[in-house]
């Protein structure tokens, strides 16, 4: 049976429907908001998967070229590869769904979520998250939602609910929440310096739009009708959890009160091997299984437990305390810029690279084609956490830290117009406990003022962490690695002295309280002020010379009607300057031109030439000209590359001129005045005004009488 249910949000209608599409599938979901349809379908399997101790969640968001009416570049004509965007749906769609799974679900479970029609109202994302969950909700997977997905702007002062592409061109701010009904599960936004009392209205709008839009996906679930499937939770002998507490919990409380992270790790280990050895029993398989999770059990609440009744962390911190800071700049000696952040056991070495036009990144998307002048690569190789394991090109985890890292320092990025450069920004995690994104973001601001980057204002990020239990709470500044693990919430605040640029929040419980994020919120305001500072005794703004391997770049601005002059007939004008000057030249249609080259001798030398190119000529304006063709009655001088002027025979010389011939010929060079130029663009010239005035007292003209 075929059930739909509507919503009217910020104008558009957002309808789901279920029983007439993917029916195999246990939930599945064709959801349409204005002209965009996303098919959301979940699938859980039947049987645990043996030897599982974590949830085997899937999500994959994937777009189709036929949803705008585009056929795929490149050689097979086929979707490949997922895009970057694709990716970062993928994880923005995961984010709220994973943690509404009960414990002890360990059934393979895969939700898919395609983009068949698309327009130009750019929410295929939070409509994404909405039809995954509705999916989940109408199956019957043991999903503890559902959730929402809505995007939040802001222009002129005034928020947008799921603004439009044009929009959110002009937005400063990109907000997307997920949550239920009860609180919000997920946070990402890019902002240009808000505060946080702004960030936190638009959190609170994107709420009051989440739960009509929860409603809605309820009323559908019951519509169709689904029982959950029972979770039975795995037992475990009694005397068996009693046996390994009594071993493990002491040695537990001290190992991770040890310092350094991977002594503690070691230790811990350590412990669960004597437990393991200890209890395990040949004839049950399943021992060893149980003695691990009832092992982690007690670790998950030593370390709970010691946070909110001492207020200590693993390493000796308070709640709100920061670890210690080093900040290095000009660590590379031929890179255009670089900086080494530490913080604690977590290290970013940031290197950023200037280039031109050419190097911009091109990107053909649904919604259309576009480029990008700053790039944040983000690399997390084994070796920064005491791995070893094959490297392999960026997974989810590094697109999505990147793009976090991005996002916070693109609002402080100077416009080409002010610095026509195209940025990549490369972190290379060295270490990592903690936060190694927030690294990225502290190492990466550094790196681009070493570079001689005119940002607006220095950026920093911080990572908190929150430990809940009933009414007992803990809001833990700059978390460790062991905290991210064990903890309620990942929260990471970027942000200048300003305000707020960026924010990620992902919750493993419930859900918080607005009250709760107002309170994180303005911990991590303290928390980023404290690491600004450590930033500005290594640097207090960007250098004002850049690297001399930096390339340099001249930016002039010409006419629209010279362009042709400077490109040459096909294109033979700008390959002879570039190759006679080892220069890059780009001309827009705008006639904004911009040269680039390492050396600045041959960088002026392509700005003169391109300079008399486009040159006009001026009335008053003396030139070295050539002269072109003689009539009877004048001259015809070429005073700029393709312009003419005419030297009446009068204005050739002082005295009378019988024919030209007499004075020029073809092919001289001759200085001229601009006396005229006329509405047709005629240009009169005269020669006789700059040569010297005759001797007083000479002969006198016989045309003068």
């Amino acid at each position: 049976m075929v059930h739909t249910v509507e919503l009217d949000i910020a104008g558009r209608t957002l309808r789901l429907e279920t029983g007439r599409i993917a029916k195999q599938a246990d939930g599945a979901i064709w959801a349409s908001y204005g002209e965009t349809v996303i098919l959301a379908t979940a699938v859980s399997a039947q049987t645990a998967k043996p030897g599982t101790d974590f949830l085997p969640l899937t999500v994959d968001y994937q777009e189709k070229t036929y949803a705008a009416g585009k056929i795929p570049g490149g050689y097979f004509k086929r979707e490949g590869r997922p895009s970057e965007k694709e990716v970062l749906t993928s994880r923005l769609i995961d984010r709220p769904l994973r943690p509404l799974f009960p414990e002890n679900y360990y059934f393979e479970t895969q939700v898919i979520a395609s983009v068949l029609s698309v327009d130009k109202t750019g929410s295929s994302d939070v409509i994404g998250i909405t039809a995954a969950s509705a999916a989940l909700a109408i199956s019957n997977i043991p999903f503890q939602g559902p959730v929402a997905g809505v995007k939040i702007g802001r222009v002129n002062g005034q928020f947008v609910v799921n603004p439009d592409l044009e929009t959110m061109d002009k937005s400063e701010l990109h907000l997307v929440v997920a949550g239920t009904a009860d609180a919000v599960m997920m946070v990402e936004a890019g902002a240009n310096e808000l505060s946080e009392a702004t960030m936190l209205q638009a959190l609170e709008l994107a709420h009051a739009e989440i739960k009509k839009i929860v409603a809605t996906i309820d009323e559908l679930a019951k519509k169709v009708g689904n029982k959950k499937r029972e979770v039975k939770a795995e037992p475990i002998d009694p005397a068996l959890a009693a046996q390994v507490k009594a071993m493990v919990a002491q040695p537990i409380r001290d190992a991770i009160m040890i310092p350094n992270k991977t002594a503690r790790q070691e230790r811990l280990d350590q412990v669960m091997a004597e437990a393991v050895e200890k209890f395990k029993n040949p004839d049950q398989p399943t021992t060893e299984r149980h003695i691990k999770i009832v092992f982690h059990g007690l670790e998950y609440t030593e370390v709970r437990n010691m946070i909110l009744e001492k207020g200590s962390r693993a390493d000796g911190r308070g709640p709100a305390d920061i670890r210690p800071i080093t900040c290095e700049v000009g660590v590379l000696p031929r890179t255009h810029g670089s900086a080494l952040f530490t913080r604690g056991e977590t290290q970013s070495l940031a290197v950023v690279t200037l280039g031109t036009t050419d190097d911009e990144q091109r990107i053909d998307a649904l919604e259309g084609e576009y480029t990008r002048t700053f790039m944040l690569h983000y690399n997390f190789p084994p070796f920064s956490v005491g791995e070893a394991r094959p490297l392999r090109s960026p997974g989810r985890r590094e697109v999505g830290h990147g793009a976090l890292a991005e996002r916070a320092l693109k609002p402080v990025i100077p416009g080409k117009d002010t610095f026509p450069y195209t940025l990549r920004l490369v972190s290379e995690i060295l270490e990592s406990n903690g936060s190694s994104s927030m690294a990225t973001v502290c190492g990466g601001t550094l790196a681009m003022m070493d570079a001689g980057v005119p940002i607006k204002e220095p950026v920093a990020g911080i990572a908190m962490g929150l430990i809940k239990e009933d009414e007992r709470v803990m809001i833990l500044s700059d978390i460790l690695g062991l905290e991210d693990h064990l903890g309620d919430m990942d929260f990471k605040v970027c942000g200048t002295k300003n305000g707020v640029t960026a924010l990620q929040m992902d919750i493993k419980i419930g859900g918080i309280t607005t009250a709760l994020m107002q309170q994180a919120l303005e911990q991590a305001r303290l928390g980023r002020l404290h690491i600004l500072g450590h930033m500005a005794k290594a640097l207090t703004g960007a250098r004002t010379d850049l690297s001399p391997f930096a390339p340099r770049i001249y930016t002039m601005k010409v006419k629209q009607d010279k362009i042709r002059d400077i490109i040459g007939q096909g294109g033979k004008t700008i390959r002879g300057i570039q190759a006679d000057c080892g220069v890059k030249i780009n001309v827009e249609d705008t006639g904004i031109v911009t040269i680039a080259s390492s050396d600045g001798e041959s960088l002026q030398k392509a700005k003169d030439i391109i300079s008399r190119l486009t040159e006009e000529v001026e009335v008053g304006k003396v030139y070295m000209g050539t002269v072109r063709k003689i009539m009877d009655f004048g001259a015809f001088v070429e005073v700029l590359p393709g312009t003419d002027g005419l030297v009446h025979i009068s204005q050739l010389a002082h005295h009378r001129v019988k024919a030209v011939s007499d004075e020029v010929a073809e092919g001289d060079q001759i200085l001229v005045k601009v006396l005229e130029i006329d509405r047709q663009g005629k240009i009169r010239l005269s020669r006789k005004d700059v040569l010297p005035a005759p001797a007083a007292g000479g002969a006198k003209d016989p045309a003068e009488g």
